[in-house]
């Protein structure tokens, strides 16, 4: 992905790309909505199933909400040696930019767990300069 942030935890490595919804938000209303695509890719040599997902999802006026559940999109995918698994999903927020950032929860074969980092990524309007907030 270009243009994405990336983060790699025990060679498991997230790529996050976001992109602004023009059409499904309504800036008047305060409700300005994001896409993001995400790839986990295994880079280690044993599979692992990604079991539960925790964001944190921050607005321009720093306030904070905090977001756990099982798996992505209705899914806990098992990633195996050398694959990626795709998915995407959106964020509704009330202000015009946000940062969001998180962990994915993932089982090894033996059943031990581990945290991945999904890295900080900016949600910001189009033709705005990108940065973390």
């Amino acid at each position: 992905m270009s243009g994405s942030y990336r983060a790699i935890t025990d060679n498991i490595e997230v790529s996050v790309e976001p992109y602004y919804l023009d059409d499904e938000s309504k800036p008047e209303d305060q409700e300005f909505i994001w896409a993001y695509l995400v790839e986990i890719h295994n880079g280690g040599d044993k599979p692992v199933q990604l079991k539960s997902r925790y964001w944190m999802i921050t607005d321009a006026l720093g306030r904070l909400e905090e977001v756990r559940g099982e798996g992505v999109v209705g899914e806990q995918p098992v990633i195996e040696p050398g694959e990626t698994y795709e998915y995407s999903s959106y964020c509704p927020l009330a202000t015009d930019s946000g940062i969001m950032a998180g962990s994915y929860e993932m089982a090894r074969p033996d059943g031990t767990t581990f945290q991945v980092e999904v890295p900080a990524f900016s949600l910001d309007l189009p033709d705005t300069i990108r940065s973390l907030n």
